[in-house]
C-alpha cells in the first residue's frame, strides 16, 4: 500500500490539472479499494492495444496515460524516421471522451513535430487502418474501447502497413514509453501540423469496400436486410456501402443509429451478446427480413443473424459467420483460378474447420494468435503469397487486404452477397452453411467468458491458468487428451511419445488441449478485459442435410457434458 500510495501522491505535483489532483486527493482521503485498483499497476498493451476505465490514475485511461504512450510513440517514430517529416493519421468512436481524447493525442504528436491528419468527426475502426496507408502515414491511432462497458476508453497503434503493431516495434515502443515520466510530455501543440479530414478519405474507403466486398450477387431487389449501428460509427459508412452495392431493401434500427457513448437501448454494445442485436431481431422478424447485421461501437466486428430451417431469425456465431464468408470468397477466387500460393488465415482459438476448408481448396491456412495484428503481420511476412480472407471466432472477419484489421464495414456487405445469391438460388444463408458441415466436417464452437474484476481478479485468473497448466486434463468426454500446446513456452508435446516441438508462433499465456476424437479446448486470459476465456470445438461427420438436426443435438449434449466435467461455466 505504500508504493500505492507514493504514485498516488505524485498525481498531486503541479504538472496535473487541478480536476486531477481533487480527483486524486478526494481517493486518498476516503476511498482505499478505489485508490488500489487506479495505482496498482500502469495500464498495458495488450491484443487490441491499451484499454480500460477512464478516469485519474496510471491504471486508467486519461489524457496522462494517453498523453504518455503518445510521447514514448513520437519519440520512437521521429528516431526511426529520423531524415523524413514524420505523418500520423488520427480517429475515435462514439464513447465518452474520445473526441478530447483524440485532440490531446494530436496535439502530443504536433508538439513532437509530428504531421497529424485528424478526422474531424467520429469514424470506424477500419477507415483509420485503410486511412494509414491512402495517406502515406507512417502510424496511425484510434481511440474506442471496443465493445466494452460504457466507462471504457482505449488506444490503438497501427503502423505503415495498416496492421496494428507486432514486434519489434511494439516493444521498441513500449520501453520508450516506460522510460518516460508523465512530466516528459509535451501538451503545446503546433497546431499548423494538424490538419482536419473527412470526405475525400470518406470517399475512398467506401469505394474500396464496395470494390472488395461486392461480387454482383444475384437477388438483391428481393433480398430483405435490418441494420443496427449500436450506437455506434458504423451509421457513418455501412448504409452508403450497401447503397452503392445495389441493396435496397434496407431498413436501419433508428432507435440504435444516433452515435451515443451510454449504449442506451443495449446492456452491452457487442453483437456477440444476443441481448444486442433483440431490437433488429424484433424487426426482422415484423417485416420478413432475411437478415440481421449489428455491428460493435468502432465497427470492426459484426454479428450476423439468419433464417434458420424453421424460418425464424438465429443468430450465428464468429466461427459459422468466418467459414460462409471464407467459402464465398474461395468460391469465387477459384472462379479465377487457384494458384496453391494463396492463403486464408485465422486464429488458434478459432474453428479448426478453417484448416478443412483450405484443405478442400488447395490453399494455405496460417493460423496466428488472436488479434488480428497477427494476420496482418502474415500479409506483410508472405508478400507472394495472396492472402483471400479470414477471420476469428470473436466475431471478427476481413475481406483482401486492402484493410489490415478486421472490418465489419466490408464484411456486412460480403454477408449480404453471400445471403442473397443464395436466395436467387432457393436456398438460404443457413442452408448454405449446413452443405458446408456436409462438405467438410461438422463443427461446433462454444465460448465460456468468465469475468473477474480489479487486482483480486488478475490474482485469480493467473492462479486458474496456473493450475491448468500443473495439473493437466488427461482426457475430456472420455476421448484422451494427445497434445498439450503451450504458447507460453511455445511447445507442443505429444503426451502418448512424449515428444516436444517447438511452436513457430510469438509467445502467449494460452493452454490447449486435443484429444483422440478432436476436441479442442483452449484457455486465455483476454488481453484487454478483466476475463478468462474458455474455448471449446468439437466435430463429427454430416452425412447429408437431413440428419443436421440430430447430429447437431448429439454435439449440444457432448459440449454439455464437457462443461459439468470441467466444471466451467
Amino acid at each position: 500500500m505504500e508504493a500505492i500510495l507514493k504514485n498516488a501522491k505524485n498525481w498531486l505535483t503541479d504538472f496535473f490539472d487541478d480536476k486531477t489532483k481533487t480527483e486524486i486527493q478526494k481517493l486518498i482521503d476516503s476511498n482505499t479499494e478505489e485508490l488500489k485498483d487506479r495505482f496498482y499497476k500502469n495500464l498495458e498493451f495488450g491484443t487490441g492495444g491499451m484499454r480500460g476505465i477512464m478516469g485519474a490514475g496510471t491504471n486508467r485511461i486519461n489524457k496522462y496515460t494517453l498523453g504518455k504512450s503518445t510521447q514514448g510513440l513520437s519519440n520512437y517514430l521521429n528516431q526511426v524516421y529520423k531524415d523524413e517529416q514524420v505523418k500520423v493519421v488520427i480517429a475515435y468512436d462514439c464513447r465518452h471522451n474520445s473526441d478530447t481524447l483524440a485532440r490531446t493525442v494530436a496535439q502530443v504528436f504536433s508538439a513532437n513535430g509530428i504531421k497529424v491528419f485528424l478526422f474531424s468527426e467520429l469514424r470506424t475502426t477500419p477507415e483509420l487502418s485503410f486511412a494509414v496507408k491512402y495517406l502515406n502515414c507512417h502510424a496511425g491511432i484510434v481511440l474506442t474501447a471496443s465493445h466494452n462497458p460504457p466507462e471504457y476508453n482505449g488506444y490503438k497503434v497501427y503502423w505503415t502497413d495498416g496492421g496494428q503493431i507486432v514486434p519489434p516495434q511494439d516493444g521498441a515502443i513500449v520501453s520508450e514509453i516506460n522510460s518516460l515520466s508523465f512530466e516528459d510530455i509535451k501538451f503545446n501543440a503546433d497546431e499548423s501540423l494538424i490538419e482536419l479530414i473527412d470526405k475525400k478519405v470518406d470517399e475512398a474507403f467506401i469505394e474500396a469496400s464496395v470494390k472488395n466486398g461486392n461480387f454482383n450477387a444475384k437477388g438483391k431487389d428481393d433480398f430483405k436486410i435490418v441494420f443496427t449501428s449500436l450506437h455506434g460509427t458504423s451509421i457513418t459508412v455501412i448504409p452508403e456501402v450497401l447503397k452503392r452495392a445495389g441493396y435496397k431493401n434496407v431498413t436501419v434500427i433508428e432507435e440504435q443509429a444516433k452515435p451515443d457513448g451510454n449504449f442506451p437501448t443495449v446492456v452491452s454494445p457487442n453483437p456477440e451478446e444476443p441481448e444486442a442485436l433483440s431490437m433488429a431481431i424484433k424487426k426482422a422478424e415484423e417485416i420478413g427480413a432475411d437478415m440481421v447485421i449489428g455491428t460493435d461501437p468502432d465497427s470492426d466486428r459484426l454479428g450476423v443473424a439468419v433464417r434458420n430451417l424453421e424460418g425464424k431469425m438465429e443468430i450465428l456465431n464468429g466461427n459459422q459467420a468466418m467459414i460462409m464468408m471464407t467459402k464465398f470468397l474461395l468460391d469465387q477466387r477459384k472462379k479465377k483460378g487457384i494458384t496453391g500460393k494463396e492463403f486464408i488465415a485465422s486464429t488458434i482459438v478459432s474453428t479448426p474447420m478453417m484448416d478443412s476448408l483450405a484443405k478442400g481448396y488447395g490453399v494455405e491456412c496460417k493460423i496466428a494468435l488472436t488479434g488480428f495484428k497477427w494476420i496482418a503481420k502474415m500479409i506483410k511476412d508472405f508478400p507472394d503469397q495472396p492472402f483471400i480472407g479470414g477471420g476469428e471466432e470473436s466475431f471478427g472477419f476481413m475481406v483482401g487486404d486492402f484493410v489490415r484489421d478486421k472490418d465489419a464495414v466490408t464484411s456486412t456487405l460480403l454477408a449480404c452477397e453471400i445471403g442473397a445469391n443464395a436466395k436467387a438460388n432457393g436456398s438460404s444463408f443457413y442452408k448454405d452453411l449446413i452443405d458446408c458441415y456436409v462438405d467438410y466436417g461438422f463443427f461446433k464452437e462454444k465460448l465460456i467468458s468468465l469475468t473477474k474484476k480489479g487486482m483480486s481478479g488478475a490474482e485469480e485468473i493467473k492462479q486458474m491458468m496456473i493450475d491448468f497448466k500443473d495439473n493437466p486434463v488427461e482426457s475430456i468426454d472420455g476421448s484422451k487428451v494427445v497434445v498439450v500446446e503451450d504458447y507460453n513456452t511455445a511447445t507442443s508435446k505429444n503426451v502418448i511419445t512424449g515428444k516436444v516441438t517447438p511452436i513457430d508462433i510469438p509467445k502467449s499465456n494460452v493452454l490447449i488441449y486435443i484429444t483422440e476424437d478432436g476436441t479442442k479446448m483452449a484457455a486465455r486470459p483476454s488481453g484487454t478485459e478483466p476475463k478468462i476465456k474458455f474455448y471449446f470445438s468439437i466435430n463429427t461427420k454430416l452425412n447429408n442435410a437431413a440428419d443436421y438436426k440430430k447430429v447437431d443435438a448429439e454435439l449440444d449434449a457432448k459440449i454439455e457434458r464437457i462443461l459439468k466435467e470441467l466444471n466451467i461455466g
